[in-house]
Parts: structure tokens; sequence; C-alpha cells
């Protein structure tokens, strides 16, 4: 966290309805452990509950695990920073992963192989929406000044690093804030600006969607940014590599492996090729920001 955060204190009841997604399981990424097993794994980022997120990829885990001939095990870290540290030590055979945590990996440990990336509506860019109550009268981010914000966590691309270059570049640096958090995740995030606790808050359009009939409005969007990708693990032979990317290209093609896709995420139409240049206007952004945690 930040070292200029100033103390806030979240209410009981706040505290319970914000954290009660977030019980993590007894996978040994919990503990934070790095992975030494000879099974297959596929590592990802705690962008939702940990329940959750073994629900939405059970279904590519078992496609994997057909197409590979072999155990595919999912791999949870307890944080974004674990995350980058596991995907860089090579704990992972393969890892999902948000774009700026990528971009982070790639600046600490080199460039991995990439595999494919996310196309959502046949586009492979995803936006966030800065959020705020239909009711707080706020309509623009210069109004944000002195008031008290959410993020998710400080390795999120779209509930940290591109809505706090869009605050810095309206004027509204953190230091003019009230009072900010990280609260873990997106839906967090949300139900902070809910119940009051926070008067506006970074999230992913997926959970704006999901929360706006709920009292969620959008104040702004962030610009179109490159979506979630898979890497590998360096040492991997090329051959093996090309398989796996060839695996995961197929889903698309059929109507079970579009299935799976949905499950990940809502209108996911494939999985496509990408370039570590598809990032840059993001490494940018990063790399503008006085703070990057």
């Amino acid at each position: 966290m930040p070292g200029n955060c100033k103390k806030h204190i979240v209410r009981p009841y706040l505290f319970l309805a914000l954290f009660s997604g977030l019980v993590l399981s007894c996978s040994s990424f919990a503990q934070d452990h790095i992975h030494t097993s000879k099974t297959f794994t596929l590592g990802v980022h705690p962008y939702l509950p940990e329940s959750e997120l073994h629900r939405r990829f059970q279904g590519l885990i078992n496609y994997l695990s057909e197409k590979l001939d072999e155990p595919v095990d999912l791999k949870v870290s307890k944080d974004y920073e674990s995350h980058i540290e596991h995907t860089g030590n090579n704990a992972f055979d393969i890892a999902f992963m948000g774009p700026s945590s990528y971009v982070t990996l790639t600046e600490r440990y080199g460039k991995r192989p990439l595999l494919a990336r996310l196309e959502v509506n046949k586009d492979p860019h995803f936006r966030g929406v800065i959020v705020v109550h239909k009711d707080s009268g706020i309509t623009s981010l210069k109004q944000l000044a002195g008031k008290r914000f959410a993020f998710g966590s400080a390795h999120s691309t779209m509930s940290y690093i591109v809505p706090r270059y869009m605050l810095m570049q309206a004027g509204v640096r953190l230091g003019s804030l009230e009072t900010y958090r990280f609260l873990g995740n997106h839906r967090n995030v949300a139900l902070g600006v809910l119940t009051g606790e926070f008067d506006a808050g970074a999230v992913k359009e997926e959970i704006y969607e999901d929360f706006m009939k709920r009292g969620l409005v959008e104040l702004t969007r962030t610009p179109a940014i490159s979506e979630h990708v898979f890497v590998a693990r360096n040492g991997m032979t090329e051959t093996r590599i090309d398989k796996i990317r060839k695996i995961l290209f197929w889903l698309s093609d059929s109507e079970n492996g579009k299935k799976i896709l949905s499950e990940i995420k809502t209108d996911v139409t494939g999985l496509v090729s990408t370039s570590n240049r598809d990032y840059d206007n993001l490494r940018q952004m990063m790399h503008v920001l006085p703070e990057r945690k």
C-alpha cells in the first residue's frame, strides 16, 4: 500500500460485507508456497474470490487435462504481488495475468512466452469504469478531490493503475483525496461504494454491469487496454508452447469450447494471438505514475 495512504476505519458491518468473499481455501498458494509438484499447473491472480475462480476455470482445467493427456491443477495466488512472483519464478506452467501484472512481470523478470489473450465480442481489449453511487451528485473526475476512493489491488489494471492515471490527468492526486484504500478485488470496491463507505471506486466493466441495477452509476470509462493474457513459463519447449497455443485457439471452434470461454468471462468469443507491443499504451501509463505501489 502506498506510503501516503491516509488512515481510514471501515465500520464492522462493511468489513463483514467486503471480506466475507475473501476467505481462501486450503490451496497451497493461499499460504504463499512456491509450487514444486510435477503436476501441470495453471496459475490465476485473485481478481475474484477464490471459490468463484475455481468455478469459472474448471471447464478450462478439464479441457486442458483432456487435450494434454495429463492432470492439470488450478492454483489461485493469495494476492497480485505473489502471483507476479510465482509466475516470474516459473512456479506455474502457464499463468493467466491481468495486463498491468504482465507489464510488471516483464520489467522484473523479463519476457515470458505469450500464449494468447482474451477476445470479448471480437475485441481483444477491455475497459474499466470509475463508479459513484447514483445519489452522490458527483459528475466529473475533478470533483473527486477531497473524496473517499476505493481501489482493488495495487497491481490491478482497471481497479488501480489506469484509474489512478486518469485521476492524475484530471489533477486529482492521491494526496488530494480525503482517503483511499485497497479492498482486494473489484467486487469489494463495488460494495464499498454502494454502502456509502467510499464516494467513488474503480472496477472492470463486468463488475459494473453486475452492480449497476443496485445503485452504481458510471462517472467515466477508461481507455481501451489489451485484454488479460496467458503466458508460459521459461524453459518450456517451443513444441509444447505451440501445442498449448493451438489448444487454446481451438476453444472458439466448438460449442463446448465457447461455453468454457464464457464461464471465464461473459461474452468471450475466443483466445487470440498477442505480442508484447500490445501492452505498450498501458506500459506508458504505468511509467508516468509518481508511485507504482
